[in-house]
């Protein structure tokens, strides 16, 4: 993914799902939103001009914000706190893990018969669909906040922000942290956020108020969302770098292999995480799902080259039960205790978190892999250089397994919110 796509694509989300606080105005405003959206991505695809693909690409970015954040916010604003939204957020979870299954065998199988452009036309159908279903299924509402002011300083300095902090760890991957091209980016996003800060303190109508941040288990939600999506990104990609690179799979047999952990989270998710929280409480969930994602992940870092699927899949197996049931009930855990009002806010929050960790630990842990990647110099050192890029992953498995411990001490100070059971506001 080059980096003015995920630069594009992380900023605008973060805007636009933040904006969602105020529920986009209406569900209908979202539907015609899509259509325009969706039609440029069409163009994108057929573009031969990379220039204008790549901004096409970027307008693409503004309909997967806004219509992430905005269905999250209708499906919490519709369930009521309590059992009905967790069993909803669950089957969400579901959803999702079936499209990750289904786009890994799909993506193996278009790549390999027709090239990798191929998998680009599959979001058109998906999103003509989605768009003609919406307008069947989903009941237009007017907007119901009191204060429609739009704090544009706030919105900003947080896109601009976020913008700089992916672009540089995007070039951190590449190029290193002590790279110019990686410090004087961070630096940047980092006084730009200070000054979002600075910008919401004084506020009168914040895009994103601090005190929210306080309530209940929202702030450790967004921190072990940070961390869990850390996880996620460098853990899954480096596992296809390996069965492809090392054990030598094609793509379509790569994608195949991902799909036992795609049916743990589409079953275990999608049902068993929401059951648990119903039962044992929040935090407990939370510390089995951060210990399994360590262990999971400690288990990684005694793979060789000669491993193979075999021996990764136990590490992988663990890993994934673990994240199965901890996305869910970070998203309930996110969402616990908002006000009538708030649900696109915390929707919105949780959502660029988990979206801003994925390239964070994508970035840290590519770097940490590279560092004994040794380039080949001939037919006789391709074992050589096999074994140094296993010992690369050896190290950043081994860091994620750091980073995930650091989210198991997190989750064991978390405490369980008192579920407040409304009647549901969209009927």
């Amino acid at each position: 993914m080059d980096h003015w796509s995920v630069r594009t694509h992380i900023g605008r989300l973060s805007l636009a799902q933040r904006q969602s606080r105020r529920h986009l105005r209406s569900k209908e405003t979202v539907r015609l939103w899509n259509r325009p959206v969706y039609g440029r991505l069409l163009y994108r695809r057929l573009s031969p001009v990379t220039f204008v693909a790549d901004r096409v690409k970027g307008n693409s970015g503004i309909g997967a914000a806004i219509s992430t954040a905005t269905a999250f916010a209708i499906l919490v604003t519709t369930f009521p706190e309590g059992k009905e939204r967790n069993r909803a957020l669950g089957i969400f979870v579901s959803v999702l893990s079936a499209g990750f299954a289904a786009g890994s065998i799909s993506g193996g199988v278009l790549t390999a018969a027709f090239g990798w452009r191929s998998v680009l036309f599959v979001n058109v159908p998906i999103g003509t669909v989605a768009a003609i279903l919406s307008q069947k299924f989903l009941v237009s509402h007017p907007g119901r906040a009191a204060d429609k002011h739009l704090d544009l300083p706030g919105a900003l300095s947080v896109t601009s922000g976020l913008i700089l902090l992916v672009y540089s760890l995007t070039n951190a991957s590449t190029d290193g942290f002590a790279s110019l091209y990686t410090i004087v980016p961070l630096a940047i996003s980092a006084l730009v956020l200070a000054g979002f800060i600075a910008i919401e303190s004084r506020s009168k109508s914040p895009l994103m108020p601090l005190g929210f941040l306080r309530r209940g288990t929202v702030f450790t939600a967004n921190v072990l969302a940070l961390i869990l999506t850390s996880s996620a990104g460098g853990v899954i990609f480096l596992l296809t770098i390996y069965l492809q690179r090392v054990s030598g799979y094609s793509q379509l047999a790569a994608g195949l292999e991902f799909v036992p952990p795609a049916l743990i989270f589409f079953f275990v998710g999608g049902w068993g995480s929401s059951w648990l929280v119903n039962r044992v409480g929040l935090k407990l969930v939370l510390v089995t799902s951060m210990s399994l994602i360590t262990l999971g992940s400690a288990l990684l870092t005694q793979i060789t080259v000669s491993s193979g699927y075999v021996g990764i899949l136990p590490g992988m197996l663990l890993w994934s039960f673990g994240a199965s049931i901890g996305f869910p009930a970070l998203n309930i855990a996110a969402l616990a205790g908002t006000r009538p009002g708030e649900e696109g806010l915390a929707s919105g929050i949780i959502g660029t978190s988990q979206r801003v960790g994925f390239p964070v630990g994508l970035a840290v842990l590519l770097t940490i892999a590279t560092v004994t990647d040794p380039p080949p110099v001939g037919p006789a050192s391709q074992l050589g250089s096999l074994v140094g890029v296993v010992t690369g992953f050896q190290y950043a498995f081994l860091a994620a397994t750091i980073i995930s411990a650091i989210g198991l001490l997190i989750a064991l100070r978390v405490k369980n919110p008192r579920m407040k059971f409304e009647r549901p506001i969209f009927s």
